[in-house]
């Protein structure tokens, strides 16, 4: 079972926590980690390309010439997707491009991301995040007392008004709740901080 360092915001060590070993200390499975992320991409996409059939683009519908007699091959309509500026034939059309994962999936993704992250030693633990103010300022010292790396993504089981107000404005910064967070955030930050809170309910919840 993981048992990681409880720290202060002067990074000084104030207690431990003993982590869910089939949480924090179960098998990376790159694969299922590939498949997280994909579909979490693929969910992002707006899925909003087009291109024109015959009947969108611009022109008359007059046919240009008469059918037989001129020597020349026979058309309809300058619209014909075979001529320039006519339409397209089987192109893009809006969709979406998003799809679902079975459950346990997901949640097997996220417990490889969250134990790749305790065996790379990229996951600290804080004792809450009590900030005394909501300045960005110092936000940003707090947290470069804390960890490092240049993208963070900062976990908290809750709302917590004065670190959503203090750290939105910092780049490379990410806040999102247990219940919002995905492999692709994971592994998609260099460091992973939870407060103690967020620690205890991701062994709770993603318990086999």
């Amino acid at each position: 079972m993981p048992t990681v360092d409880v720290v202060d915001w002067n990074n000084q060590k104030v207690g431990e926590i003993e982590l869910a070993d089939e949480v924090f200390g179960a098998e990376v499975n790159q694969a299922l980690l590939y498949e997280a992320v994909r579909q979490f991409q693929a969910g992002k996409r707006a899925g909003t390309h087009k291109t024109k059939v015959r009947s969108e683009v611009a022109g008359s519908g007059k046919k240009l010439w008469k059918q037989k007699g001129t020597g020349r091959a026979r058309v309809g309509s300058v619209r014909s997707p075979l001529w320039r500026h006519g339409g397209t034939v089987h192109g893009p059309v809006p969709r979406d491009y998003s799809y679902k994962l079975p459950r346990k999936m997901v949640a097997g993704a996220l417990r490889s991301a969250l134990s790749a992250k305790v065996r790379d030693g990229e996951l600290k633990v804080v004792q809450a995040f009590n900030f005394a103010d909501h300045k960005t300022k110092n936000a940003m010292n707090a947290l470069a007392n804390v960890v490092t790396g240049r993208t963070v993504l900062v976990v908290d089981n809750g709302e917590n008004r004065n670190l959503a107000l203090g750290i939105r404005n910092l780049d490379g910064v990410t806040l999102l709740p247990t219940r919002d967070v995905n492999p692709f955030h994971v592994l998609g930050h260099q460091s992973l901080l939870l407060s103690e809170a967020a620690a205890r309910k991701f062994s709770e919840a993603l318990a086999k």
